[in-house]
Order: structure tokens, then C-alpha cells, then sequence
């Protein structure tokens, strides 16, 4: 206000600072993921039909991780395919979600397999007196994988937030079933529904392969 002029002001001495976090890296991802994935005892036999689910969010390196996660499946003699894992994120549409998979890097060339996309699902159980949804292609396989990190939600805290729960839930589920999940969290809350339609969606289809990424 000029009629009111701001008199001398001091300002408080300042200092520029720079602050480093420790950051874990690996040298060789491929590497790493087959020796993690080799550890992990799954029964897992040749001819099986596994079914590689990859997300919409942007994981460090994951071309690589879903490349080497085709790569040791083959290895063991499976037949490998990704589809999109991501609820109805890519427009709610199959080319929607191949698109965004195309643009982390993820295609039939860079996995050295199909990429297989559908909106379709079918119901495979019942939770919180809710149906649960599976997207339909994946359903036809023999085993589910799931690529996905772990990292804090930003609409809730609790003892599961983001990762492999709220892939299976909100991720395998499609649009039809993240549209019913997200309203479902308004009466019982995010982390109940995360938890409680990833467990039934594991016991409906005893398909336990999976494989978590943290967050860089």
C-alpha cells in the first residue's frame, strides 16, 4: 500500500545446502530379477501359460524388469505373455492400454512376446459382498505374475498401500472393477478392500506368482 511504505527489513542469514539420500542400484537388473525369481520355488512347469501383468506407473527400468521376468519364464520352458494390468487407466480401452505400455517401453518387441490387451473380464469370487473381477485373458492362463513396485499411497496409510494388493485388486480388475472398488472405499475404506479382494482373488485362483519391485 503506498500509503502505508514498508520500512528496513533484515533479512536472516541464509545458506544454500544440498541434500544426498542413499540410493540402492543394481548393476545388472536382468540379472538380479532372474536370481530373485529362480529363488522363489515356484512351480512354475514347462508348457505352462503365464500371463506377466505390467502397470501404468513409471517404474524405473521396467522394460528391462518385464523383459528379464519373459526371459527367466522361458527359460523354464513356459509361454510367457504381458498384458495391461492398470484398471482403467489408458482411456478406459484395450488400445488405450497397450498404448501406455508402448510408452514405458513395453511392446511385443522389447518383451520378445505377445502383448495381449482386452477390457473383458469374468468374476472368480466374492468379497465384502462384492463380485471380483479378473480381466478375462489373464484368467485363461495358468499362472498370473504381476510386475509392480511398493510405495505410499496418496489417498490413505495403512499396513498395505501400493503394490502388489492393489495391482490384483484395482489392476487385474479392469475398468469394471476399479469403478466398483473405488466406490467400494467411500463404506469401507481403501485398505480393506485392497486386502480383502486380494486375498479371495488368491484363493479363487491359486495363482501366487508375483514379484514386487521397490520404488527407486
Amino acid at each position: 500500500d503506498p500509503a502505508m511504505p514498508l520500512g528496513p527489513v533484515t533479512l536472516p542469514t541464509m545458506h544454500r545446502v544440498r541434500q544426498t539420500f542413499a540410493r540402492t542400484r543394481l548393476a545388472d537388473i536382468p540379472g538380479e530379477v532372474g536370481k530373485t525369481l529362480a529363488g522363489a520355488g515356484l512351480p512354475i512347469k514347462r508348457g505352462d501359460r503365464v500371463a506377466v501383468g505390467a502397470g501404468s506407473r513409471g517404474i524405473a527400468n521396467i522394460a528391462i524388469i518385464v523383459r528379464a521376468t519373459v526371459d527367466w519364464l522361458k527359460a523354464q520352458g513356459a509361454r510367457p505373455f504381458v498384458f495391461p494390468a492398470m484398471g482403467s487407466h489408458g482411456g478406459a480401452t484395450a488400445e488405450g492400454q497397450r498404448s501406455v505400455l508402448e510408452h514405458y517401453g513395453i511392446t511385443e518387441a522389447t518383451t520378445g512376446c505377445e502383448v495381449r490387451a482386452s477390457m473383458d473380464v469374468v468374476q472368480v469370487g466374492e468379497a465384502l459382498g462384492l463380485p471380483i473381477w479378473l480381466d478375462r485373458i489373464a484368467s485363461e492362463a495358468d499362472w498370473i505374475g504381476v510386475v509392480n513396485r511398493i510405495k505410499p499411497h496418496t489417498d490413505f496409510k495403512g499396513s498395505i498401500e501400493s503394490g502388489l494388493f492393489k495391482m490384483m485388486t484395482i489392476g487385474l480388475g479392469k475398468y469394471r472393477g476399479a469403478t466398483q472398488y473405488h466406490r467400494a472405499n467411500v463404506n469401507h475404506g481403501y485398505e480393506t478392500v485392497i486386502t480383502a479382494v486380494g486375498r479371495e482373488m488368491l484363493r479363487s485362483e491359486e495363482r501366487r506368482v508375483g514379484k514386487e519391485c521397490r520404488s527407486r
